[in-house]
């Protein structure tokens, strides 16, 4: 059988060359003609007539195919497919492309090259190693696999000629067979059986029937249950930087900061479809596109040595949980170390501006702004980073950082003023002193004025570090240097830190799970003034989940006498969140339960299909007290359900908690689930990873966007 399908490979073959393949009816007039003459029998008609209509097979179609990439994970290697309009691409830059030159095709967003020729594709945006690329048209599942697996390429083609031979001639129940030792064997169109040689099948099967159980093959991507994603929007309507928090790992299945930050971007593609569906349709609606941002690889690498530093010191017992601490609760130490801290400043800075200035290239048409994410630690830097941007009219700008800051054109009624030392005023002028000569005086010439000791100390570290050339910081590992705090405008310290400048002034910061209250209050900054605003920022959004361990408010910090409930974040379907409801029908179940057990399931049951008041029925003649007061009751708790929010509460008029979010609230509460609100203490670590998952997180990331772009948000039909 193998001979002879060579052999029918051979006449194939053949056959294209002389250009009779393409049609089958010009072999049937070949055959009907007189052997000798070659002229037409007549009595070949009604034979050609019954040949061409009950014995040629249905022509060849050439099977479409679709371009897979590889991804390797946890020892697993699996293949998913490109977009449809991705895949397209990379055929015609396979058809078209010349053998010699390398075609670079941008896929996903242009967040990936693939070099065609290579079959390679590589990351842009950040470093990861490249994976295969398939032209895939065959595929094969064991029955202990859960998809579909491509063939490679060659494999491919030696299936589709044997295909191609047993469709033309009509002939099936062949053999192929393969050097490596594999063996297809064709039965039907609809059944195609490969069966592994014995030294290749797997040595943990238990019994012999299992070691000949063959593999399912099928012909083309449009007969294997696999998902195709959507293509993305080439227009990008708004760029975000998303910064990780303490360690490698974002979430409980340890996934990397890029791997998170793809699940974001892909519920965000999901809720602009479901939510700016019309706008979508319009053209009015693009896509937000989301980058990672990648600091803790710099601090932990070979180039600061902390690492080594640290494990001399680190003690062998219970390894696991020292490498565990070492590893990511430390980084909130490094962020206090000055060293340190200007390393991880520095680095996210760097980055940003890197990602950038390389999405403006790839991207010349953007003209969309640019908002910036923290999560946990990453909040707190990124508040610093832009709690010290200089704006464009600042005098300071482009200053070397070991020139004077004697430009500065305060006055020392301006600058005491800022410090909230006014009332010093007159004792300093009687002396004669402005803020040149006050920079010359020592602690014991205030004191001899009478300025207590926390003023003194105030004015002279403010007065000097403006005034006076600030020497460089040596960051050398073997120099130990006191930590300085310095005294900022608003009272916002830190170690002393020289902050680099973004290369943009972020639209929006937001921040999830951030500790950026309980660091104000340790610096020692019990109230934030009011009318504080970031330099180049002018919205904050303080986003976190009830039960997040790390997560702390800022609303309290600014105005205090006011007992202010955060802002509850909306479900992204616009529905109310049953699992609150029924825990507070449970609760009223068990004080129920000793008093009238029917009417409590009653209860419990109504309020999992709870109507809203006005479908309620009228009470009719004949009802018993019981029910009249079961639909009162259900009316009185559909009306001062407070969890039961939709879009619309956002909507109304919001209490002015200060400047730093335009006069905007900032605090904004997720949602617990339905699991959660029974046991916050067994989901406080999960609640603070939640927020690269949280689809509603992600809906509110978006509102701000399209309010600001004048989109209007559509709230789906239940």
């Amino acid at each position: 059988m193998h001979i002879t399908l060579q052999i029918g490979l051979l006449i194939w073959q053949l056959l294209c060359n002389v250009g009779v393949c393409c049609c089958v009816k010009q072999w049937q007039a070949a055959l009907s003609q007189h052997p000798k003459t070659g002229r037409a029998s007549p009595s070949s008609a009604s034979s050609f007539e019954m040949l061409d209509m009950e014995s040629v097979p249905a022509p060849h179609q050439e099977v479409q195919p679709h371009w897979f990439f590889c991804r390797r994970a946890d020892d697993n290697t699996s293949w998913l497919p490109f977009s449809r309009e991705d895949s397209d691409k990379l055929q015609n830059a396979c058809n078209t492309g010349k053998k010699k030159e390398e075609v670079v095709v941008a896929v996903d967003g242009e967040r990936y090259d693939v070099y065609v020729k290579e079959r390679r594709r590589h990351a842009v945006y950040w470093e990861q190693g490249p994976t295969e690329v398939r032209r895939c048209t065959w595929f094969y599942k064991g029955d202990k696999d859960t998809r579909f697996m491509p063939y490679p390429e060659d494999f491919s083609k030696s299936l589709e000629e044997a295909y191609m031979i047993a469709v033309t001639l009509d002939e099936w129940n062949r053999k192929l067979e393969f050097p490596t030792g594999e063996t297809v064997i064709l039965h039907n169109p609809k059944l195609i059986m490969q069966y592994q040689p014995i030294g290749l099948q797997d040595e943990w099967a238990s019994s012999p029937s299992e070691q000949t159980r063959p593999r399912t093959v099928k012909r083309g991507v449009d007969n294997i249950s696999v998902e195709i994603p959507d293509g993305e929007p080439e227009k990008v309507d708004h760029l975000v930087f998303m910064v990780h928090g303490i360690g490698p790992a974002c979430d409980l299945r340890f996934r990397s900061i890029i791997q998170c930050v793809n699940d974001f971007r892909s519920a965000s593609l999901s809720l602009l479809a479901s939510h700016y569906k019309r706008a979508q349709q319009d053209g009015q609606v693009g896509r937000v596109e989301f980058l990672p941002v990648n600091w803790h690889s710099s601090l932990h690498g070979d180039a600061t040595g902390v690492d080594e530093d640290i494990q001399r010191i680190t003690l062998p017992s219970i390894s696991k949980l020292r490498h565990f601490t070492n590893d990511t609760l430390l980084d909130l130490f490094f962020y206090n170390s000055p060293t340190y801290c200007q390393t991880i400043v520095d680095t996210v800075a760097s980055e940003i501006n890197r990602l950038h200035t390389l999405f403006n290239q790839r991207h010349p048409e953007f003209k969309g702004a640019v908002s910036v994410v923290g999560h946990s630690l990453g909040s707190l830097i990124l508040f610093d980073l832009l709690t010290n941007q200089r704006t464009d009219s600042d005098p300071r700008k482009g200053v070397p950082s070991d020139e004077p800051f004697h430009r500065n054109c305060d006055t020392l009624e301006q600058t005491l003023t800022r410090l909230g030392l006014q009332q010093y005023l007159e004792t300093l002028q009687a002396e004669n002193l402005d803020l040149e000569s006050l920079a010359l005086c020592q602690d014991s010439d205030l004191k001899d004025l009478g300025i207590p000791l926390g003023p003194r100390k105030k004015i002279l570290n403010y007065v000097k570090r403006k005034w006076l050339p600030e020497p460089q910081f040596h960051r050398a590992q073997s120099i130990t240097s006191a930590v300085d705090y310095e005294y900022f405008d608003v009272g916002i310290g830190q170690v002393s830190i020289e902050y680099p400048q973004l290369a943009f002034h972020p639209q929006t910061f937001f921040a999830f799970g951030s500790p950026i209250g309980m660091f104000l209050t340790v610096r020692g900054l019990k109230q934030v003034d009011p009318n504080y605003t970031f330099p180049t920022c002018k919205s904050f959004y303080n986003i976190y989940h009830p039960y997040d361990p790390v997560a702390y408010r800022i609303e309290p910090m600014i105005v205090s006498d006011v007992d202010l409930e955060p802002m509850l974040i909306p479900h992204h379907k616009g529905r109310k969140r049953m699992h609150l409801e029924l825990k507070d029908s449970l609760t009223r179940m068990s004080m129920d339960l000793k008093n009238n057990v029917l009417g409590s399931l009653r209860t419990a049951w109504q309020s999992f299909a709870r109507l809203p008041v006005a479908a309620l029925p009228p009470v009719e003649e004949g009802e018993t007290t019981l029910e009249r007061n079961l639909q009162e009751a259900q009316g009185k708790s559909t009306f001062i359900c407070r969890v039961c929010v939709c879009v619309k509460e956002m909507e109304q008029p919001e209490i002015k908690v200060g400047m730093l979010n335009g006069g905007r609230r900032i605090d904004y509460v997720l949602q617990e689930k339905p699991i959660e609100s029974f046991n916050e203490y067994l989901f406080a670590i999960q609640s603070h990873l939640c927020y690269w998952e949280s689809e509603d997180t992600a809906l509110l990331l978006l509102k701000e966007i399209y309010d600001k772009l004048g989109v209007a948000f559509e709230q789906p039909q239940q």
